[in-house]
């Protein structure tokens, strides 16, 4: 079974890599900046990137061919949600009030499953009302949400990027506890986000790249270096991926 993938706020393809290691395979972006979209077309001749989120619809993409959709994925923007920025939320007109595209489209779509990423401070913003936010919107549309916070450095990074990944899916396919499961088994059950992180540790950053902030001479450094810090790191959208997909395989 191939999942299909809508890629919202794309970047330079870090959530699609992961998940296209795990199986699935990606039918569509929608990135907005120029340099991006290039790495995409690079990488992904033949998948269409739409520009701008706000302008993308279920109709638009049915009328372009682009059906059967089982995962939306995205990374939404941080700038207004990170403790470096002015924490303005996820209000109307805010650039991370963009995430109310993604509920849209997810409410449009009705994707098997959503996977959203965003810096920690998502969880504890305006005590807590954000993260409320984004959990009410998903229910409005029926849509229940797990989550866990998970860094780069946990699979083997030598940088931090702690980041919160929600994975969202039909409240109608909730898992249901079988009646004779023990609270051990339960909790052994609800445990694998942690479990693939501590099995995915081993041969992911061997390297770091060798691209200093003052180099001389490697053509739009400064815009490669925006996209990798704006990045998503792909073995942790692997590990989701691989988990969903074992999830799948025991229905």
């Amino acid at each position: 079974m191939t999942m299909k993938v809508l890629d919202l706020f794309s970047g330079i393809g870090g959530f699609s890599l992961g998940l296209e290691r795990a199986g699935f395979e990606t039918v569509a972006f929608c990135e907005i900046e120029k340099y991006p979209q290039k790495v995409l077309a690079k990488h992904w001749p033949n998948i269409p990137i739409y520009e701008d989120v706000r302008e993308l619809t279920y109709d638009r993409l049915r009328s372009d061919g682009i059906a059967g959709i089982d995962v939306i994925c995205g990374g939404f923007p941080c700038q207004d949600i990170s403790i470096a920025g002015k924490q303005k939320g996820i209000g109307e007109g805010t650039r991370s009030g963009l995430w109310s595209e993604c509920a849209r489209l997810v409410g449009e779509i009705r994707p098997r499953y959503a996977i959203f990423e965003n810096v920690t401070a998502l969880l504890s913003g305006e005590q807590g009302r954000w993260f409320q936010r984004v959990l009410f919107d998903l229910s409005e549309i029926g849509y229940d949400a797990e989550w866990h916070c998970i860094s780069a450095s946990e699979l083997g990074a030598h940088h931090h990027r702690d980041r919160v990944w929600i994975v969202a899916y039909p409240s109608s396919s909730r898992p249901k506890k079988p009646e004779s499961e023990t609270q051990e088994a339960l909790l052994r059950r609800n445990a694998w986000w942690c479990s693939s992180v501590e099995q995915s540790r081993v041969d992911w950053w061997l390297l770091e790249p060798r691209i200093c902030r003052m180099a001389n001479g490697v053509p739009d450094y400064a815009q490669r270096l925006k996209a990798l810090g704006n990045a998503v790191v792909p073995p942790i959208p692997e590990l989701i991926g691989r988990a969903i997909m074992a999830a799948e395989n025991e229905r």
